[in-house]
């Protein structure tokens, strides 16, 4: 006779907490742009990191919906920061592709490439295309803490993966 384990309610919200914590970041704007020269961009480390580790706990199409949301919230061109999401995803994607070892400070770095292009190409598409003044300082500090806080939030994600997912880190 088999058995079937059933799964009680907060197991399924931990492991639908990094989609959750998506949503809530996009909604509630958490990036702290709110501190002069201290501002890094929580999405984008979110969506990294999970895409890369466990694509499947994400979804584009949930990917693509917080980057409409986070449009409206902000008061962007609606689609722009999905499309930059979908980038992000994109690098992810070809990054866990052609590694045979993952590495944190290869990942770090890798991430560095990927922020700076995407937000070399927010900057072109905004200043050239729709004519919304960026400031240089605020980019540069944004991608910056960006950076930094990676590794972070890398390390708190691990340990969530292992307790909630049970399963190493590759």
């Amino acid at each position: 006779m088999a058995v079937v384990k059933k799964k009680s309610i907060f197991e399924k919200l931990l492991k639908l907490a990094p989609l959750i914590l998506l949503y809530i970041s996009v909604l509630n704007e958490i990036d702290l742009n709110y501190i002069k020269y201290f501002s890094f961009n929580f999405p984008f480390i979110l969506i990294y990191y999970w895409s890369l580790k466990k694509s499947e706990s994400l979804g584009y199409g949930h990917i693509f919906i917080s980057g409409l949301i986070n449009d409206a919230v902000i008061g962007l061109p609606i689609g722009f920061t999905s499309i930059n999401y979908l980038l992000i995803c994109g690098f992810a994607a070809y990054l866990r592709n052609i590694t045979l070892r993952p590495r944190i400070i290869q990942d770090w770095l890798f991430f560095l490439l990927t922020i700076l292009v995407v937000n070399s190409l927010n900057f072109i598409v905004l200043t050239l295309l729709f004519l919304i003044k960026i400031e240089y300082e605020f980019l540069f500090y944004n991608t910056f803490f960006t950076f930094l806080f990676y590794l972070v939030f890398a390390k708190i994600f691990d340990i969530y993966q292992r307790i909630v997912f049970k399963e190493a880190n590759d």
